[in-house]
């Protein structure tokens, strides 16, 4: 059974924002982007963890709003459980307020980091060492919260086919 909703999860520049569309487009479903993008283009990338309460919090209103929608699977670029590991990246902390939200995807695909970082001007974690702590949080919160997920590597188009092989997978379990 295809999950109600599909979350892409993971670093900056592993290729979710591209492959996010792209997964919408194929399963002719909503696609929930990046609300923290949106948030840090219009007030920047200082970022306060009431900032990353707000992003989380907004994500989570705009994905209520798809799946209310009934086409699934609503697949989300991201959601509160990324905000969550900002929190960690930047601050060392989650906010609370991350631990009492509930409304977890189906499945959650984790974006592995072998795709080179490119600089967009949202991006803040470049190194290679920054970038495994990073990937490294980001498994540790999926792990921490016992979501379903699975991990996705691999260049290209290649990438994309990995992710919709790691759907059908689930699909199936």
């Amino acid at each position: 059974m295809t999950p109600r909703s599909i979350c892409l999860h993971g670093p900056e520049s592993t290729g979710k924002s591209t492959i996010a569309p792209q997964l919408a487009k194929h399963f002719d479903t909503p696609c929930v982007a990046e609300f923290g993008r949106t948030y840090c283009e219009a007030f920047g990338t200082d970022l306060t963890m009431a900032d990353l309460v707000e992003i989380g919090k907004g994500h989570d209103a705009k994905t209520r709003a798809a799946l209310a929608r009934g086409r699934f699977p609503v697949i989300l670029d991201t959601d509160p459980l990324m905000s969550a590991v900002w929190g960690l990246m930047m601050f060392g902390r989650r906010d609370p307020w991350f631990d009492t939200w509930h409304n977890t995807a189906d499945l959650y695909l984790l974006y592995d980091i072998d795709l080179p970082w490119v600089e967009d001007g949202t991006r803040l974690f470049g190194t290679a060492a920054e970038r495994q702590r990073f990937f490294d949080l980001s498994r540790a919160e999926l792990e921490r919260r016992g979501v379903r997920w699975a991990l996705v590597s691999g260049t290209g188009h290649a990438r994309y086919l990995a992710t919709l092989a790691a759907i059908e997978r689930s699909s199936r379990d």
